[in-house]
């Protein structure tokens, strides 16, 4: 389902090109990356993307982590490259990337959680976003101990908890990543829940 434009048409646009130059951007071992999420794509058309830069730090050493995500007209993927010192089996420093690649009727929540500073003073655009995906890959348990009203109760009550589906959440914040960095995002969880209804 091609989306629409605000003046009517439909936009059967291929963003590949935009993705590209946007991998090429950050620096981080574009050859690597591009060359994983091309083969993820298979040659279907970029609808949309978002590529984040994340770099963490461990003890003395700054270590990245890039995450690309692509909407397709049928699949969402998301691919991950980090980067890793030498160990025993490969000596060198290496990177590894995995991708996953989700049909898009597979996908049952998008949560979109916005921040927004000083919501009292007028339109101000959000200073920080998450976007958190499930479809099913992953699911989690939160279990807590149940009680009752009565604080003399020395009962077992068993356990209460709640199953959650997160399979994939990305935090992304104006004053880390830049406003349009956010603004992106927002973009790319638009037209993703966009695909997904019904």
């Amino acid at each position: 389902m091609p989306l629409r434009t605000t003046d009517g048409r439909t936009d059967d646009t291929d963003r590949s090109p935009e993705l590209r130059d946007a991998i090429d951007r950050t620096g981080y071992y574009p050859e690597v990356v591009s060359g994983s999420v091309s083969a993820a794509v298979a040659g279907e058309r970029v609808v949309s993307f978002y590529v984040h830069h994340e770099p963490t730090f461990d003890r003395d050493e700054v270590r990245r982590h890039l995450s690309v995500m692509v909407l397709t007209p049928s699949r969402l993927i998301i691919v991950h490259t980090d980067e890793h010192a030498g160990d025993d089996l490969l000596p060198e420093p290496y990177t590894s990337t995995s991708s996953e690649a989700i049909r898009l009727s597979s996908v049952t929540s998008v949560v979109v959680t916005r921040m927004v500073t000083n919501p009292t003073s007028g339109p101000t655009p959000p200073a920080e976003a998450v976007i958190t995906l499930g479809w099913g890959g992953v699911q989690r348990v939160d279990l807590e101990p149940a009680g009752c009203d009565d604080p003399e109760c020395e009962a077992d009550h068993g356990y209460t908890g709640v199953l959650a589906s997160d399979d994939f959440s990305l935090r992304v914040s104006a004053a880390a990543d830049g406003t349009d960095a956010v603004d992106r995002l927002l973009s790319f969880a638009e037209q993703l829940s966009a695909r997904t209804q019904g």
